[in-house]
């Protein structure tokens, strides 16, 4: 039996000891769709939010992977492993028992803003054509560019020497285990991540997240509209207009909009959603200041209902 296409985005929790790929391999063969991806990479040591992309909403991936994150993390001081993390090899041990709460406090505040972050080698970014784990794994270790990462906030949830739990707000590129690792060496004793939880995800998070088991049963048993959300939820803090007929056949076409068809106008590069007056998600514009127009950057082909207070625009 033909299974229907279908478009949106699942919130699954990721379980301990899949890969993210697994996760999604997984969904696939569940629910029997072609097009399906992941919006964000988790370690598997990482459990939590993962948005799992079906159909046309594997266009959001983009924006999810860019969107704010918040993740809590066991960092255990005293002990340095090759990965940063538990399932690493141990390399370093040293005395942590001198480390305050007052330390870690202080310490936590150079990590907060934009900061220059290392990766580490267990990564699946690439240098010279070649994956980082894959050299990591011949035992090669090279030099490797410290990137901006933006912290928005670190709290401490707990502290029991020589284990700390943390929360942190961030964007995207940043990873956990280096703060481990580099919050371990700012304290003058080392350290790894013993566990890690991703709490948030854009507008994702854990408590509302689906077990993959029961993702997987509802999907097999074509259940797929009690569980997906719409494409466009991810895009809930950008502004949003709906258009008419003619606008709306213009933008299906990728024509350009001029503010004359009643459009507000925009900063550069400012983008929103657009919608069709019956409802449907047409497209993501983007403004360009110096012809005065709004481009389509993505249309879709979806269906659903209106969100409440959207202002009409003929």
């Amino acid at each position: 039996m033909t299974r229907p296409k279908y478009d949106g985005i699942l919130n699954v929790d990721k379980p301990y000891g899949l890969t993210s790929m697994d996760v999604v391999r997984r969904l696939k063969r569940a629910s029997g769709q072609k097009r399906v991806g992941h919006g964000g990479t988790l370690d598997p040591i990482a459990t939590g939010v993962i948005p799992i992309c079906f159909g046309q909403a594997t266009r959001m991936m983009e924006d999810l992977i860019n969107g704010p994150k918040r993740y809590r993390a066991a960092v255990e001081l005293g002990v340095v492993t090759d990965t940063y993390d538990a399932l690493g090899e141990i390399v370093e041990t040293r005395d942590a028992s001198a480390v305050t709460l007052a330390d870690i406090e202080e310490a936590i505040n150079g990590f907060i803003g934009v900061i220059q972050q290392v990766p580490p080698m267990y990564s699946a970014l690439k240098k010279n054509g070649r994956r980082l784990y894959q050299l990591a794994r011949e035992g090669v270790e090279v030099e490797r560019d410290a990137r901006s990462v933006t912290v928005q906030d670190i709290k401490i949830v707990a502290w029991d020497s020589p284990a700390i739990t943390i929360e942190v707000s961030c964007g995207r590129g940043f990873y956990m285990r280096s703060l481990a690792y580099d919050l371990g060496n700012a304290l003058g004793c080392g350290g790894h991540m013993k566990s890690l939880v991703r709490l948030q995800s854009g507008v994702f998070s854990v408590d509302a997240a689906l077990s993959l088991e029961h993702a997987e049963q509802k999907l097999q048993d074509g259940e797929w509209q009690d569980i997906l959300h719409s494409p466009d939820v991810v895009l809930s803090a950008m502004k949003a207009i709906v258009v008419g007929k003619q606008t709306e056949d213009l933008i299906r076409n990728g024509c350009s909009l001029p503010l004359a068809l009643s459009l507000p106008r925009g900063k550069a590069d400012d983008r929103c959603r657009a919608y069709s007056v019956d409802g449907r998600f047409l497209a993501i514009l983007t403004f360009d200041s110096t012809s005065g127009q709004w481009h389509p950057d993505k249309v879709f082909a979806l269906q659903y209902a209106q969100p409440e207070g959207i202002p009409q625009f003929s």
